[in-house]
C-alpha cells in the first residue's frame, strides 16, 4: 500500500489556497508562530509513523522550518523531497498581490539548488521541477537537463493544471526522471492513466491535493460524507483513502496545517470503501482551483 506523507504549503508561508487551512493556523501568523506549528505538525506526523516530507523553494521558509526540525530532533530516517522552479515573492505579506513567481531556466534552478543545499544539505533524496507543464522551456533546454541530471540526487518533476497527462508523457520521454508528482483525486482523475505508465517505466509515484485543496474536506460530496459519518471517520480520510488504493501510487501527500488535521488524514490508512464516479472535466476542476482566494 502507498504511504502517507506529509507536504509543507500550507505550513511554510502565512497564506495559501488550501480550504479549512485558516481555523487550523494559529491566528498570530509570523514566522516564529508559523515554524512553531510547522513543528508541532512535523512531530505528530512523526511520532504517527510519517517518514517523507515534501518541501519547495515557493512553500515561503518551508525548507527552513524543516531544516531547523530535523537539526533540533536529530532524526536521520526522514525521506525529504523539494521542488525548484517557483520563487516565493510575497514577503511574508498574505495580502501580497503576488505570491510566487514561475520560471524554469538553468540560472533558476542553479540559484534555487543551492540555496536547498545550503538548507537541507545530503537530507534531500529528491530535488523536483515544480508544476513542470507541456510548454515549459525545460523540454528544450539541454544544459538546463543536464544540470538537473548532474545534481548529485535523484530528479522528478511535478504538474498541475488539465494537461497534466501530456505532460507527464512528454516528461518520460526525456529519460532523466525517477519521480513525477501530480494532482490526483476524485474529482480530477485525468492524469490516472499517464501515472500508471509513468509506475510502469519505474518512476516513484507521489500525489498532491488529494483533498482538492480541501474542498473534499471542507465541503465533500454526497457520497464522501455519508461514507464519513457511517465508518466514523472525517470526509478527510475516506477522500485520501481513494487516492491510497490507486495501484500505481506510491506516496499520497497530507496538506494538513495542524497536528488535528494530520490524526485525522491518518485514519485513511484504515478505511476501505468504494465511491462512485464524481470526477469533474478537467477543464472545471482546475478553473475552480484557479480561483480559490489564498488565506
Amino acid at each position: 500500500m502507498a504511504q502517507l506523507a506529509l507536504g509543507l504549503a500550507s505550513l511554510g508561508r502565512p497564506a495559501y489556497i488550501n480550504l479549512g487551512r485558516d481555523d487550523a493556523l494559529p491566528a498570530d501568523r509570523s514566522v516564529e508562530a508559523m515554524r512553531a506549528q510547522c513543528h508541532r505538525v512535523l512531530d505528530t506526523a512523526y511520532e504517527a509513523g510519517v517518514r517523507w516530507v515534501d518541501a519547495a523553494r515557493s512553500y515561503g521558509l518551508s525548507e527552513d522550518f524543516l531544516a531547523s526540525w530535523l537539526s533540533d530532533r536529530g532524526y536521520d530516517d526522514i525521506t525529504v523531497s523539494s521542488k525548484w522552479g517557483y520563487a516565493y515573492v510575497a514577503d511574508w505579506r498574505p495580502d501580497a498581490e503576488v505570491h510566487e513567481v514561475k520560471e524554469h531556466s538553468l540560472a533558476r534552478f542553479t540559484r534555487q539548488w543551492q540555496e536547498t543545499r545550503n538548507l537541507l544539505g545530503d537530507a534531500v533524496s529528491l530535488y523536483q521541477v515544480h508544476s513542470l507543464t507541456v510548454d515549459s522551456p525545460l523540454f528544450d533546454d539541454v544544459e538546463l537537463q543536464a544540470a538537473m541530471s548532474n545534481a548529485g540526487v535523484p530528479i522528478g518533476f511535478s504538474t498541475s493544471g488539465p494537461f497534466q497527462a501530456d505532460t507527464v508523457r512528454r516528461a518520460l520521454d526525456l529519460g532523466i526522471f525517477s519521480a513525477v508528482q501530480s494532482t490526483w483525486n476524485v474529482l480530477e482523475t485525468s492524469v490516472g492513466p499517464a501515472l500508471a505508465e509513468a509506475h510502469d517505466a519505474g518512476l516513484k509515484v507521489l500525489v498532491k491535493e488529494g483533498l482538492a485543496n480541501g474542498r473534499l474536506a471542507v465541503t465533500p460530496p454526497a457520497p464522501i460524507a455519508e461514507t464519513a459519518r457511517e465508518l466514523g471517520v472525517g470526509p478527510d480520510a475516506v477522500a485520501l483513502a481513494a487516492v491510497l488504493r490507486q495501484p500505481w501510487v506510491d506516496v499520497v501527500l497530507s496538506g494538513a496545517a495542524s497536528p488535528e488535521q494530520l490524526l485525522s488524514n491518518m485514519d485513511a490508512l484504515n478505511v476501505q470503501a468504494e465511491l462512485p464516479s464524481m470526477a469533474e472535466s478537467p477543464e472545471e476542476y482546475w478553473t475552480t482551483r484557479a480561483a480559490l482566494p489564498w488565506d
